[in-house]
């Protein structure tokens, strides 16, 4: 019982760490890919 409970919290920590890197990357890396882009411009010469 003692060595499944240790695999578990091990497993938690895992997972907790996954989801806020995850969460990390997202609010603070990929911040850039949210920009609004420039509209193209219509017409020509």
């Amino acid at each position: 019982m003692e060595v499944f409970l240790e695999y578990l919290k091990e497993a938690l920590k895992g997972i907790t760490r996954a989801v806020s890197a995850h969460l990390f990357q997202k609010t603070f890396l990929d911040e850039k890919k949210t920009t609004p882009r420039r509209s193209k411009q219509k017409g020509g010469s």
